[in-house]
């Protein structure tokens, strides 16, 4: 396991190579050495994953150095691998590798080919290192690193200022996700003395005292830093501005890396969050609102990258939900099908854009049935995945898991019953929307001509992730509760009572969503002319509206946050303190500007302003001694 550490080294160094050499590398040499510093961190993932499981699954922890000692505080760069970082490992090197060979068909003849490709393999090995470190601050670190890339990234076309300003958005809006991180890794080194993951995983139940308040406020603000780069309620405005950057980007951070960043934390951390179940329920009343919001919103969407943002949105909110429900395992399981899919779907989305010359309006496009049905057939395959269809698609394997623990746990808890429900309605709305978009792209009049598209380095991760989104996917369930079993995170224990029950729950959310399905063929197949009449009426027009800007969460923020600070900003810009000491500068000038404009070299001038000073010095003197009299 000593090459462990080959696994962050590769993409760094691709990051170096093709940052020193971004103006004078051609095309194909920065592309070979982007993707095959992923391609080979990839390489030793797999070999370590295999190690891990050859040698009886059990942790590793690869010491590098110390990173630094401060007052008996020392941290030390050490990598950790177990079964949940082999599984966050394998998905972000492996589904990362095939959306790097992508980026380097869809990137081709772009300004800055090798720059887009340095911000890639940062991101990557910042990731890696996220996943990878045995301490908290470690991760905080490639916690930031993945923070800097995706700004680099959402904003590479940086020419057009909206892109700078999603950039900055992204940004700001993680950030205070991360101040909440550093407060909940203030508080854990306040209790524990140390920020090794592992030995507050340990002893979390005899260092913190069940839902105390200072438990309570630890758990919750590790879980508002992982909503931040989650995209969880409140801090969900970034993700869908984030598709400014290239669509490899938004499969990216959308897809294996960035937004899982804030699932993995929690299932990390599962023992502090076990002790406050208060925040246990406040996570998976989080996550079914989120998924509620999002799966509205991207029922009125027009631009395809947009509405996969949502879809991706709602689909972290059944994460969490699972988090919140204990059913880590289950939620994990979707994390890794929701890569497929949603790695699958951006992809093919960004294939389609450069079919229809980069145009992302859905309703400029249509037809594309008749010209590639390749590309109706990887998005058929994810989008039904997408809607859990049921049996032939990877996703239903994991979501139905979701809904099933969650039902058992609304047995004994009311509120779960309720997100049950919630998560039910969400899988509806998701077979709308997702045959929307697949019916008016693919079956809709054509609006921009095809340009036909070629080479294997578009269709060859595709293919590969296609067969993945289908229950072929379903067969890494086993070896994934496996090494989550290996590494102590418990699995959801179903009684035996309530099997039949939560069977029946399953089969209810399935044939939900199925009807959903069916209406959205009815609504766009058959009728669609009466879904566009109502849409211009007052009612349709203002429930679009506000399901198009997300319920207005980033109008309320404008209206509470941001106006309110530029007020301030601007009546505290100038410091009255400053522009009172700016005064003695202003005499100093002053009076240099004076006694300068009386060097004339007159020497009648001077003379007489001696006599005059003479003069003023004795009726001063004069003035005194009457005074003093």
């Amino acid at each position: 396991m000593s090459y462990l550490y080959l696994t962050i080294l590769f993409p760094l160094i691709g990051f170096v190579l093709l940052a020193a050499g971004r103006h004078k590398l051609p095309e194909t040499v920065a592309a070979i050495i982007g993707v095959g510093a992923v391609g080979l961190s990839a390489l030793f993932a797999l070999i370590a994953g295999m190690d891990f499981v050859n040698n009886g699954s059990t942790a590793v922890v690869q010491p590098l150095w110390t990173w630094f000692n401060v007052g008996g505080f020392a941290p030390g760069i050490s990598l950790h691998l177990d079964g949940l970082s082999l599984l966050m490992l394998g998905m972000v090197t492996g589904v990362g590798f095939l959306i790097h060979i992508f980026a380097s068909w869809y990137m081709r003849g772009e300004q800055d080919f090798a720059r887009f490709f340095s911000y890639f393999n940062l991101f990557v090995a910042s990731m890696l290192l996220l996943v990878l470190g045995d301490n908290l601050a470690l991760l905080f670190l490639g916690w930031e690193g993945v923070g800097l890339c995706s700004y680099l990234l959402i904003g590479y076309y940086y020419q057009n200022p909206a892109n700078g300003v999603a950039a900055i958005k992204a940004f700001t809006v993680t950030r205070i996700g991360d101040v909440f991180l550093l407060i909940a890794m203030f508080l854990l080194f306040q209790q524990f003395g140390t920020l090794n993951t592992q030995y507050i995983v340990e002893n979390a139940a005899t260092v913190m005292t069940q839902s105390s308040s200072l438990t309570i406020w630890t758990a919750l603000m590790l879980f508002l830093g992982a909503a931040g780069k989650s995209a969880q309620i409140p801090l969900q405005t970034w993700l869908a501005d984030a598709m400014a950057g290239p669509t490899p980007v938004s499969a990216l951070i959308h897809a294996a890396t960035m937004v899982t960043a804030g699932v993995y934390l929690c299932c990390r951390l599962f023992t502090v969050f076990e002790l406050a179940p208060e925040v246990m329920m406040f996570i998976s009343i989080t996550g079914a609102v989120t998924l509620l919001v999002a799966g509205f919103a991207a029922l009125v969407q027009t631009d395809i990258k947009r509405i996969l943002a949502y879809s991706t949105m709602s689909q972290l909110g059944y994460m969490f939900m699972a988090v919140g429900a204990e059913a880590y395992q289950a939620g994990l399981f979707h994390m890794l099908t929701h890569a497929f899919f949603k790695a699958l779907l951006f992809l093919s989305s960004g294939a389609v854009i450069l079919a229809y010359h980069h145009e992302q309006n859905i309703f400029k496009m249509g037809g594309l049935f008749y010209k590639n049905k390749f590309l109706f057939a990887c998005f058929a395959i994810g989008g039904g995945a997408l809607a859990a269809i049921p049996f032939i698609t990877v996703g239903f394997f994991s979501k139905d898991a979701i809904l099933g623990a969650v039902w058992v746990q609304g047995q004994s808890i009311a509120v779960y019953s309720t997100l049950y429900w919630v998560g039910v309605i969400g899988a509806f709305l998701t077979s709308i929307y997702t045959f929307r978009l697949i019916w008016v792209v693919f079956f809709g009049k054509e609006n921009t001509p095809y340009h036909a598209i070629k080479g294997v380095t578009y269709w060859g991760p595709l293919a590969i992730l296609a067969v993945l989104s289908t229950f072929v996917g379903a067969a890494l369930k086993a070896p994934v509760e496996s090494i989550l079993n290996a590494a102590k995170l418990p699995a959801f224990e179903i009684p035996e009572a309530l099997e039949h029950g939560m069977h029946t729950a399953e089969y209810t959310a399935v044939g939900i969503a199925l009807v959903g399905l069916a209406i959205g063929v009815v609504l766009f197949a058959f009728a669609y002319n009466a879904v566009k009449s109502f849409a211009k009426t007052s009612l349709g027009a203002g429930l679009a509206n506000i399901c198009r800007n997300a319920l207005g969460f980033d109008k309320l923020y404008d209206i509470v946050f941001v106006k309110p600070y530029l007020f301030f900003a601007k009546l505290f810009g100038r410091d009255p303190i400053d522009g009172f000491w700016l005064v003695l500068p202003a005499l100093v000038k002053g009076g240099h500007s004076f006694t300068s404009s009386r060097q004339t070299g007159s020497l009648r001038e001077y003379a007489s302003s001696m006599g005059l000073g003479v003069v003023v010095l004795l009726m001063i003197l004069l003035v005194i001694q009457v005074v003093g009299k």
